[in-house]
């Protein structure tokens, strides 16, 4: 059975992006992935100073919103980077939260789908024909975590 997950407050909504759960990366604290992962599109550009705005944004819903600012110029790699960043962005959420570090691993091997009826990359789209990069990159991580669980300390 195919888990389809979306908003925070339905079951599995710790797998979204803007699920509360802090990451810690390159020494600074982000309240959620979404906050890392908008920020990131203005990183080495004119528009760097926006980093620390969209960290200090409220919300995950307005960190996206200033992220998604089509008037700003993204860095030149940013299609060749973002699944790097969400990457690296996931992990720390689910490494680093053992609550729902348990979720994720619980799924056993089930697939695990964003719903989003808009984002045919990040999630399967209104037809359920996209790409879904996130769902596959979570369920990269659990099979990580696996390996981490299982692996003699």
């Amino acid at each position: 059975m195919t888990i389809y997950f979306y908003k925070v407050d339905e079951p599995y909504g710790c797998f979204s992006n803007f699920s509360p759960h802090g990451i810690h990366l390159k020494g600074l604290d982000w309240p959620t992935v979404e906050h890392y992962y908008q920020a990131h599109k203005f990183l080495g550009t004119e528009n760097e100073f926006l980093m620390v705005k969209i960290r200090a944004a409220k919300t995950p819903e307005e960190a996206a919103q200033l992220g998604r600012d089509r008037t700003r110029k993204l860095r030149p790699d940013w299609e060749a980077a973002k699944l790097a960043i969400m990457k690296e962005a996931v992990w720390a959420k689910f490494s680093t939260h053992p609550d729902i570090q348990q979720v994720l691993l619980d799924t056993g091997d089930r697939p695990l789908v964003e719903d989003s009826p808009k984002d045919y990359f990040w999630g399967c789209g209104a037809d359920r024909t996209g790409h879904n990069h996130l769902g596959k990159l979570l369920m990269r991580v659990r099979e990580k975590l696996r390996h981490h669980h299982h692996s003699p300390h």
